[in-house]
């Protein structure tokens, strides 16, 4: 019985991670950080007995994921403004 339901919890496994081929970055850390704090509810709710810190953690997980996507967007776009900046204060000197 146990062998099926390995059998059983792989195969959904790799279903449920083919299914992220096409997601977006925001979607993936967004994701990512669902499972992380999932798993870490999940463990705190082993140790107290209190299962609804699997809960509490794959919601702060997801929130910390969608802001760490937000962060890393303003990163990248300010390194293109810094691209950009230095690409036409180039040009200028230039000229």
């Amino acid at each position: 019985m146990k062998h099926k339901t390995i059998i059983a919890c792989s195969l959904a496994g790799t279903l449920v991670l083919g299914g992220c081929a096409n997601m977006s970055d925001t979607e993936q850390r967004t994701l990512t950080g669902g499972a992380i704090g999932t798993a870490a509810g999940v463990a705190v709710g082993a140790i107290t007995g209190d299962w609804w810190w699997a809960a509490a953690g794959a919601a702060a997980g997801a929130a910390t994921g969608y802001l760490v996507d937000r962060n890393k967007q303003a990163q990248e776009q300010a390194y293109e403004r810094g691209v950009q900046t230095g690409k036409q204060q180039a040009t200028q000197q230039k000229q």
